[in-house]
């Protein structure tokens, strides 16, 4: 009995094996924030309400 290859499918399967990985890979480009003053983050978290309360 012969046996048929999807090639069609065949190349899908590894296409979409394809994007996965170079997602991966993009994501794992993507530096690391690094050096990030988080006493100016609380700061603006805790101004915020007042701004907004004394704006309304």
């Amino acid at each position: 009995m012969a046996v048929t290859r999807l090639k069609r499918k065949d190349r899908k399967n590894k296409a979409r094996q394809n994007n996965k990985q170079r997602v991966i890979k993009q994501l794992l480009m993507v530096p690391v924030i690094k050096n990030v003053d988080i006493e100016e983050l609380k700061s603006r978290f805790t101004n915020a309400p007042a701004q907004t309360a004394a704006a309304e």
